[in-house]
């Protein structure tokens, strides 16, 4: 009898499976598989299924340990594919760092095998409904920590074209979304896994929908308080010798074919500027007649050495403002760095990563607080700007706190020009439309080289992208907005929600071990005085 050779591919396939090398390729491969709901692929509807066979694959693990195992291959193969673009800077390195990270959903692949391995019951199956998403936020919270890379490709920044999502998010930020995410991740697994639970897969389901539906309906829009009209400028890719020279001049170029236009700030992007103004006063003046024949500030980036009052002398990324009479003094000194690019963590243990890539070869040094800024002047109508640079807009909490302090108008800075061709710029430009539906406050993702992007306050894109080939200009028509948000008000709650289910999780596992007598411990029946009487016939 001749086996089809379909079947036979299959039987092949379940016998690899099986196999513990077998699984650890596919525990790598479902890993990688989640950031395709990332841009530039952006399928953000495959969020919702992304997690389902790497799921499926950890709850057959045979063992507790082996399901940690395939937890961190999982999250080591997530990890390359979420940040491959940085293979021409960190090359094998990148490899070794994603290993690394990846250990932190070790004990998420433990939770799932515990929650959902064998054949759980109705109850272990819809408690999996909390648990596994919890345990999924904490990775995201640890990895959120700058040392660790920051918040890069969180699950719920998937959903940043998506109009209910971007409402969550005003309730409790892109936390309370990858919470949804995993919620519905967890519902399919146990409804494709486990029959005699699938009513409490599909109620969970339901409770998401609902959930989600109420929030759309009850959770108010901002409110619209006038409109500033921006420019951003956008010099592109300029190579070689003397670049940022000629950088500085397309984007002065740019910026004079903007007069006329009746705007109140032009935006320019990260490293615009390549030296310290004070020690080149023909720049600060060249941008001052910018100014003065716009009628209008001009926020650039100075990517440059300097001496800070305190003494400090290094290199620092600093949001400057310059208005007609040259920079006016307010200015912010970008905080959060990114690893290995801008410095290197524990650079004594980990310097050798400059001889196998681009990592820093000197560490930049960091700003001390936020700042919010007034443009002066009429026109604006002291229009409050809160600034941020480069990856600082991955953060929630420093959109958050711009937005407490009053900040009207969020602006990130930023270059990608190392990452052309890449998904890079496009998932950094998204990362905006996140952060002005937390605030409640419209957002400018300017850069030197694409994607830049203009969000308003619900995180709807306003206007059109500047595309990574594009060297220009374009004005913006910004609707601001006023109230404030449940997010900027609460903050992270739903992380402080995931930590009470873990600790409840823990603490009903403590009490049934307790419970539980010992082993050798066990106290012997005992028997009545008839029991005693009736011997078993031998």
């Amino acid at each position: 009898m001749r086996i089809p050779v379909g079947r036979t591919a299959w039987v092949r396939a379940r016998k690899l499976a099986a196999h513990p090398r077998g699984r650890a390729v596919a525990a790598v491969a479902a890993g990688a598989l989640v950031a395709l709901a990332f841009p530039e692929p952006s399928l953000w509807w495959f969020a919702y299924v992304a997690l389902v066979p790497w799921m499926l694959l950890v709850r057959t693990a045979p063992t507790g340990r082996r399901a940690a195992v395939e937890g961190w291959l999982g999250g080591l193969g997530f990890m390359v594919a979420m940040h491959h673009w940085l293979i021409p800077s960190l090359h094998v390195f990148l490899v070794v760092l994603a290993a690394l990270l990846g250990l932190m959903w070790a004990p998420w692949g433990w939770l799932v095998w515990s929650s959902l391995s064998g054949t759980p019951s109705p109850a272990r199956a819809a408690a999996s409904l909390a648990v596994v998403p919890s345990g999924w936020l904490m990775i995201e919270l640890a990895r959120s920590w700058q040392g660790l890379g920051g918040p890069w490709g969180l699950l719920g920044a998937s959903q940043w074209e998506v109009a209910p999502a971007l409402r969550l998010a005003s309730l409790g930020g892109v936390w309370l979304v990858s919470l949804l995410v995993l919620t519905v991740n967890t519902a399919v697994t146990v409804l494709v896994a486990v029959p005699r639970a699938r009513t409490a897969a599909v109620g969970g389901g339901l409770v998401c929908v609902l959930t989600t539906t109420a929030v759309w309906i009850w959770l108010p829009q901002p409110e619209q308080a006038g409109r500033s009209r921006i420019a951003i400028v956008q010099p592109g890719v300029v190579d070689g010798m003397g670049s940022a020279e000629r950088r500085f001049a397309r984007s002065e170029e740019l910026t004079r074919e903007l007069a006329g236009q009746d705007i109140d700030l032009v935006v320019w992007g990260e490293s615009s500027v390549g030296a310290d103004l004070r020690e080149r006063p023909d720049l600060a003046a060249r941008l001052a007649v910018l100014s003065r024949s716009l009628g209008a500030e001009v926020l650039v980036n100075v990517d440059a050495r300097r001496e800070d009052p305190s003494g400090r002398t290094g290199i620092y990324k600093s949001s400057v403002l310059v208005g007609p009479q040259g920079p006016t003094g307010d200015s912010y000194d970008k905080m959060r760095l990114v690893p290995f690019g801008e410095y290197i963590p524990a650079r004594g243990l980990l310097g050798w990563a400059t001889s196998v890539g681009k990592a820093a070869g000197e560490d930049r040094l960091r700003g001390s607080r936020p700042v919010v800024m007034a443009l002066p002047g009429e026109k604006a109508d002291g229009l409050r700007i809160g600034p941020l640079v480069c990856f600082e807009s991955a953060f929630p909490d420093m959109s958050r706190r711009l937005t407490r302090d009053g900040a009207q108008l969020l602006i990130a800075q930023s270059s990608t020009s190392s990452f052309q061709g890449s998904w890079a710029p496009e998932q950094h430009a998204s990362l905006a439309a996140l952060r002005a539906a937390e605030s409640g406050r419209p957002m400018v993702h300017a850069t030197l080289t694409g994607v830049s992007a203009v969000y308003g306050a619900g995180g709807t894109r306003v206007g059109g992208l500047l595309s990574t080939d594009s060297s220009t200009s374009a004005v913006y028509d910004v609707p601001l907005a006023r109230g404030t948000t449940l997010y900027v008000r609460f903050g992270d709650w739903p992380v402080y929600a995931a930590l009470a289910v873990l600790a409840a999780l823990c603490a009903a596992r403590g009490a049934r071990s307790f419970r539980r007598p010992a082993p050798g411990l066990a106290v012997p029946p005992v028997r009545t005085a008839h029991e005693s009487a009736v011997r078993p016939v031998r």
